[in-house]
């Protein structure tokens, strides 16, 4: 196979992702949501891919192509699909690594907290309570800029709440366990469900926390936990999670950005 772009690596790990089954509780090919589908996450998949160009070429600053990815994953009934996956992705597409990644980071100026927050309006992603920075006040913005808050500090601000804005202030911690755990259980659909399972066993999904409450999200990585140590069943752990309407959204978007780092490093999808 000739070498991926860094744009097309981050629509095969958006489409991988989405592809592999059981993860309990998610859209996968076996089962959808109401509202939203498996056609719904490989079309932001296919539609993304202007934004991730973009980024792979530089064009733009991180908060501006979130905001275009956004735009381009828009319009169809389905929802927001990946906004927390292109958080992730977008950086690691510029930077090409972790490393890259993180200096991406830490150039970030107030002009992409402002974008970013535009992206996130045009979202219906759930958040916990209101804070004093909310995204639906056109004040909030005025708040920034009198601040001086980079992007940065935008997702210093949502870490304590959200894994998936942690991970830009952790160095990718999650992101680089998930790929060590793809490298780890061998290559295809098999070695993503260990991989989804072993972040989800790691800590409370925070997207769960938003929608059930942080108890709930507790048991579901307890009963994770219990999925690998051979103590419960996998099939029967994904339908409770979907006739309950526990999907782990933050671990699926850290689960993208693992299939992106793997992927650049040689971990192989098609075995």
């Amino acid at each position: 196979m000739r070498t991926l772009t860094r744009a097309e690596r981050a629509q095969l790990a958006m489409v991988l992702e989405v592809s592999a089954y059981p993860k309990p509780g998610n859209v996968d090919r076996c089962h959808d949501y109401p509202n939203t589908r498996l056609e719904h996450f490989l079309a932001s998949s296919i539609l993304a891919r202007p934004a991730l160009e973009a980024a792979e070429r530089g064009e733009g600053g991180v908060g501006t192509l979130i905001h275009r990815a956004v735009e381009c994953t828009s319009g169809y009934s389905g929802g927001n699909t990946h906004f927390g996956a292109f958080i992730l992705l977008i950086p690691l597409v510029m930077g090409d690594s972790i490393d890259g990644a993180s200096k991406v980071i830490a150039t970030t100026t107030v002009d992409d907290a402002v974008e970013f927050y535009h992206a996130f309006g045009k979202t219906e992603v759930r958040v916990i309570e209101k804070h004093e920075l909310d995204v639906h006040d056109p004040d909030s913005i005025a708040a920034l800029r009198s601040r001086g808050m980079n992007l940065y500090d935008v997702l210093l601000y949502s870490a304590p709440r959200d894994m998936v804005a942690r991970e830009w202030i952790n160095g990718f911690q999650m992101t680089r366990r998930g790929a060590d755990l793809l490298h780890a259980a061998g290559c295809g659909r098999d070695a993503i469900v260990e991989a989804f399972l072993g972040l989800l066993a790691l800590e409370p999904d925070t997207f769960i926390v938003k929608k059930h409450g942080p108890d709930t999200a507790w048991r579901t990585m307890e009963k994770a936990r219990e999925v690998r140590e051979g103590l419960r069943d996998l099939q029967a752990f994904d339908q409770e999670c979907i006739d309950k309407g526990i999907n782990p959204g933050s671990i699926a978007d850290i689960i993208i950005a693992s299939l992106y780092i793997a992927l650049g490093e040689g971990w192989q999808w098609d075995c």
